[in-house]
């Protein structure tokens, strides 16, 4: 049974409308599981994820609310800025909904994770629960810049993506103009998919009337809580290996996991808009798809077993914590302890003549350079991405980029034996550059006997101003986390670029840059190896 436009009143007056999904049978009262939600309550791919129905015969009572200036609700949408206050009222007032117990937990993914962490900030007391899934932490560690670069393939077609909705009520008693702001917005979309498009397609000028978040005249965009103060509630943290809010999502378990209560994590090979076994150019294995994790539950059903266990319902088992992994390389899930697992940091030095060695370099070895050119700077090819559907996220064999002379590969000999890795991965690269501003991107792959090299995890750090030459200086690039096995025969390989297109958004100009990797101005890869070094026996 569903309810429609079902009002609810903020603190300020403004209106906000939700949908409500009851169980088919009784009449309560239920605890209520709620989903704030940008991209329209009734959106076709919404309804698939939420799968309200699903979960209102799981004895919920299903609230999904349009978020401000979305919609069906009114006000006026501002990304980020009323999810604190907004999402407070609202619990307040589904917990006293006709039918509602008073406990009220959250769920959904993306910007609907990071509404819950700003509600449970807010600390409504019917707030008993968050399952956050694919859910930014530090808003410029992923969503809006990365190591000091913007991330400006994701905030543009994030932002064009919400764009429409925007038009179309700004312009609602003016079709004329309507209709040229929608032109307008059509083309800066299709041009995002074009390979060839050129850099300025990028930042179109229609993104001049849309609310982008973290833009200089714009309110300030800040984390959802204070990383020494997170919130204290039963937390079901979901991730993938190639979202792009991976770190932040194992940073939001971390802190839940430190406050007290129960925390749970699962983590698998997927990306921002992808939960099935096939990722990327990869097959990871049926037992992947969050239809049937590990050949059992999918990932709704799991979710919501853990949230009857920690609402005490009848029959349910002690809500589970500690985390529950996707191990890429051998394609298995592990559960652990907790996370991050134990792990003994292994150093990788980069070497001369493109090598990757346990073992340091020597005083006096020469460095290498190449030349960035802004007018053809490297390309993205897969990864954690969050970009159109011409650049899909995920792993893919990367020697089209490898081949190009502005970038650089560092590869170890073939292992003999296991080499698991799970954890953060961390470069330190000592450089310099030509001019500045110079951005270094690290980039870490596997590499099969065939020469197959597939991307596991990367970042990107910049260094300088605008000037002349820089001196050598030491710079830290994090790769964020993975987990994967690097088979026995595979090597280990390390990229060093110095761009993202269209990912990042490049400063830099036409300039020779230096990596160096002597005694005396190490460059290296940090690895988080469990296990002694050897895989577990599965």
């Amino acid at each position: 049974m569903t309810n429609s436009e079902v009002e609810a009143v903020m603190r300020d007056g403004t209106v906000l409308r939700a949908d409500l999904h009851r169980p088919p049978a009784g009449r309560g009262p239920w605890p209520v599981l709620l989903a704030r939600c940008p991209y329209g309550k009734r959106d076709p791919g919404i309804l698939a994820r939420l799968a309200p129905d699903a979960a209102a015969r799981r004895g919920y009572l299903v609230v999904l609310q349009d978020t401000r200036g979305r919609f069906a609700s009114d006000g006026d949408w501002e990304p980020l800025v009323h999810e604190r206050d907004d999402g407070y009222d609202t619990v307040r007032w589904a917990a006293r909904l006709p039918g509602a117990d008073g406990r009220v937990a959250m769920y959904g993914p993306s910007y609907l994770g990071q509404a819950q962490w700003a509600a449970a900030a807010a600390a409504p007391p019917e707030l008993v629960a968050v399952l956050p899934e694919f859910a930014w932490s530090d808003p410029y560690d992923g969503l809006l810049a990365r190591g000091g670069v913007p991330e400006r393939g994701l905030v543009t077609q994030w932002s064009l993506g919400l764009g429409q909705e925007v038009l179309r009520r700004r312009y609602a008693t003016a079709p004329r103009e309507l209709r040229r702001a929608l032109a307008q917005w059509a083309d800066a979309v299709a041009a995002l998919d074009r390979p060839d498009a050129p850099a300025g397609a990028w930042d179109p000028e229609i993104l001049r009337r849309l609310p982008v978040p973290g833009r200089p005249d714009g309110p300030a965009a800040r984390p959802a809580y204070a990383a020494s103060a997170p919130p204290r509630l039963p937390a079901f943290t979901v991730a993938g290996w190639y979202d792009a809010f991976v770190q932040g999502s194992l940073d939001h378990h971390h802190r839940a996991g430190g406050a007290g209560h129960p925390a749970a994590l699962l983590v698998g090979p997927w990306s921002h808009g992808n939960q099935t076994a096939r990722v990327g150019a990869a097959d990871f294995g049926r037992d992947a798809d969050q239809a049937a994790i590990d050949g059992g539950r999918s990932l709704l059903d799991r979710e919501l077993d853990w949230l009857d266990a920690v609402l005490g319902k009848d029959g349910a088992d002690r809500p589970a914590g500690g985390a529950l992994v996707f191990v890429m390389g051998v394609n298995r899930w592990r559960r652990l302890d907790r996370w991050p697992p134990e792990s003994v940091a292994t150093t990788w030095f980069l070497r001369a003549a493109g090598a990757l060695s346990i073992r340091p370099p020597a005083p006096g070895e020469a460095p290498d350079t190449f030349r960035h050119d802004p007018a053809d700077p490297a390309p993205v090819r897969g990864g954690a991405l969050l970009l159109t559907a011409g650049y899909p996220a995920g792993p893919f064999d990367q020697r089209p980029v490898e081949a190009r002379p502005d970038v650089l590969v560092f590869t170890s000999r073939p292992l003999a034996g296991p080499l698991e890795v799970i954890g953060r991965v961390r470069v330190t690269l000592t450089v310099a550059a030509s001019a500045g501003p110079a951005d270094w991107v690290a980039r870490l792959c596997d590499v099969a006997p065939d020469g197959t090299s597939v991307n596991l995890t990367d970042g990107i750090a910049r260094t300088g101003g605008p000037g002349p030459a820089e001196a050598p200086v030491e710079v830290p690039v994090d790769l964020w986390s993975t987990a994967h096995v690097f088979r026995p025969g595979h090597r280990l390989r390390l990229q060093v670029a110095a761009a993202g297109r269209p990912r990042w958004e490049s400063l830099s100009p036409a300039a020779v840059r230096t990596v160096f990797h002597d005694a005396d101005r190490l460059s290296r890869l940090v690895l988080p190896v469990v296990g002694g070094g050897a895989a577990t026996r599965w």
